[in-house]
């Protein structure tokens, strides 16, 4: 077996890394970094091995990637000498630092210095104490730092959502509220008004007639058809008339909620027939109490689906009572958290929503709770963007075996030196005491880190795409 290439300590001292090195560290890494050769086109390190060896570039061309989605995604090329990678944190004692975070390759022939992580660990710490303290306690500090603010970021999201969540449910359970006070005035003015008609001078075979039309009316009521304010207005001035020439007071009140309940002259003319001329007014009149009750009845069914249907939103955004990592369909989430920014993107509010979704895309394995932190980030962000105006679109597509999410607005757009440090942690452009810099950031990890998916952000003015990459099939170890 050969003996292994070393560098002269004379050597070691033209790389930029070594240059004040004393004496005995220059002899330590002369005895100890073996000088490797590496043919175009191998591996040096490969993403997710143990950490063995700290390489420095001693001459050629090398390239740097990260597996996203199962593809690998260049990330640096050089070919600058002394450049180092592989086991870059060996000097902390942490397990994140056990393996290599990225894989290196040689795009031409390459020369490599390989220097044993565990063993220079060891004498590193030796050398500069101190400034393996200081190392440590900042990466320490930062990951903690990152973690409190990153909570915090996301409790802001959470109070944001809660807010307009709030907000949301109010304006149903406001209007259930209005309406079962109205009926019950209407019920009880119904039981007067059938009273009237019943005490002795109406038939009973025309009474049953009216309860029949009564059953005919609530049909009706219950698919009455939506109509134009000209429709409407038409069909009001048609039944005003007949009430009218029929000696009914107060046209001009009942002919609006007969034609909001669908029903039109020809109805009426059926109660004509079956009431006396003496007990049509209290027939009609009857007859509209019910036509607002069930009118009321319905206005408030509506209601209260609304508040189900937002509940339902609330824990599926939430996801109460799931599993944290399941097979899932995309287009549920994305919908939830829709509905929590519903305040943002209601009648009135200015900004468009456009939903193209492709609902053939399969369900993909995911941590779907932490997907809608990304949704929320991505939705938020862009909604700040367009200030109040715009279109947001949210589309979904397959691409090969990953689904793809787009989240777009129309706003200004991301000039290219921002988009550059985009996803950096506690990078932001909004004003001080606005953003942490973190939604991006955990938006990045989210995906790529615990989903080996990818994100990219494509942007100009009018047009601004962030678009999310998700593995279809489940990553096997």
């Amino acid at each position: 077996m050969s003996a292994p290439v070393r560098l002269s300590p004379e050597e070691l001292r033209t790389l930029f890394l070594f240059t004040d090195l004393t004496d005995d560290q220059i002899g330590w890494l002369a005895e100890h970094g073996d000088v490797l050769e590496v043919a175009a086109g191998e591996d040096i390190v490969i993403e997710g091995e143990p950490a063995r060896c700290f390489h420095v570039l001693l001459s050629g061309a090398i390239a740097m990637s990260r597996l996203i989605g199962g593809d690998p995604v260049e990330t640096t090329r050089t070919d600058q000498r002394g450049v180092y990678f592989g086991a870059v944190q060996f000097y902390v004692d942490d397990e994140s630092a056990s393996d290599y975070p990225a894989s290196v390759r040689a795009v031409t022939d390459c020369v490599v210095l390989a220097i044993p992580a565990k063993e220079f660990a060891v004498e590193f710490a030796r050398w500069y104490p101190m400034a393996v303290h200081l190392l440590e306690g900042m990466l320490l500090g930062l990951r903690r730092g990152n973690s409190q603010v990153a909570e915090r970021e996301r409790l802001l999201a959470l109070g944001k959502l809660s807010a307009g969540l709030t907000h949301e449910l109010n304006n149903p359970a406001a209007a259930a509220s209005r309406a079962a006070d109205t009926l019950r005035d209407k019920v009880a003015g119904m039981r007067a008004k059938l009273a009237m008609i019943a005490d002795g001078k109406i038939a009973g075979a025309q009474l049953k007639k009216l309860v029949m039309a009564q059953d005919e009316f609530v049909k009706k009521v219950r698919h009455a058809p939506a109509l134009s304010a000209l429709e409407a207005a038409d069909r009001e001035d048609e039944l005003g008339d007949w009430l009218d020439d029929h000696a009914i007071d107060g046209s001009w009140e009942l002919a609006p909620v007969f034609v909001a309940g669908g029903l039109g002259v020809e109805d009426l003319e059926a109660v004509h027939a079956a009431a006396h001329e003496t007990t049509l007014e209290g027939a009609v009149r009857w007859l509209a109490y019910t036509v607002e009750t069930e009118s009321l009845l319905r206005e408030i069914l509506d209601a209260t689906t609304r508040i189900s249907t937002l509940v339902g939103a609330a824990k599926q955004y939430s996801q109460m009572d799931r599993a944290p990592h399941r097979w899932i369909d995309v287009h549920e989430g994305l919908d939830a958290t829709l509905v929590m920014f519903g305040r943002k993107l209601g009648d009135g509010s200015g900004v468009w929503i456009v939903k193209d979704y492709d609902r053939g895309i399969p369900q993909i394995p995911a941590y779907p709770a932490e997907l809608n932190q990304v949704w929320t980030n991505l939705i938020d962000n862009a909604l700040d963007a367009m200030d109040g105006s715009g279109t947001l679109t949210v589309r979904t597509s397959r691409t090969g075996e990953c689904v793809v999410v787009e989240i777009g607005d129309t706003g200004p757009g991301i000039p290219p030196e921002v988009r550059q440090r985009i996803f950096e942690p506690f990078f932001t452009t909004k004003p001080v005491g606005q953003g942490t810099g973190l939604g991006l950031d955990v938006t990045y990890r989210v995906v790529v880190t615990r989903h080996h998916g990818d994100v990219q952000v494509e942007s100009e003015p009018g047009n601004t795409r962030f678009l999310v990459q998700l593995p279809i099939t489940e990553e096997t170890s």
